[in-house]
């Protein structure tokens, strides 16, 4: 009996079936600017990184990323420095660089140059037992923005309160 090739293809798990499992989001993004479109991008770690990302002791609040010499690199994003590390431990608040096409830099590079948007941390995620991060392109929120977010949110929770009432 002849072996089905088309089976190693069905095995095989796509992109879209990874489990992901969130370490860590920035709701002060969310609400300190208007997210436009969002990246996926791989970051470039040490071994006690990711062993305390996998803890979840990371905080994005704060960070950002920047695109420089055609590289993009996180900034002022605190990872923790791992609990059973020795002396060749990570620091926690170093420059790390983030993986992502040449071409993707480029128009991200663009975008940021000339539309003044920023690049912004949204999520960091584990996605197949490896580190990611949603980086969001994002436009600023003005401060009467910020206001109307919050109002709209209080008459939203405020409309779900009487419908579990009544």
């Amino acid at each position: 009996m002849a072996k089905q090739t088309s089976d190693k293809h069905e095995t095989k798990t796509h992109s879209d079936n990874v489990p992901v499992k969130i370490i860590s989001v920035n709701r002060q993004a969310y609400h300190d600017y208007f997210v436009e479109r969002t990246i996926e991008a791989g970051i470039s770690l040490v071994g006690t990184e990711i062993k305390s990302i996998r803890d979840g002791k990371v905080n994005l609040r704060g960070s950002y990323a920047i695109a420089r010499n055609g590289e993009l690199w996180l900034e002022n994003a605190h990872i923790a420095a791992y609990e059973h590390g020795n002396r060749y431990n990570h620091e926690p608040l170093r420059n790390r660089k983030l993986l992502l096409h040449k071409r993707e830099i480029e128009q991200l590079q663009a975008k940021v140059a000339t539309k003044g948007l920023t690049l912004v941390p949204l999520k960091l995620y584990l996605k197949g037992g490896k580190a990611k991060i949603e980086l969001g392109l994002c436009r600023g929120k003005k401060l009467y923005d910020k206001r109307e977010a919050i109002a709209e949110r209080d008459v939203k929770r405020e409309m779900e309160r009487v419908i579990r009432k009544g």
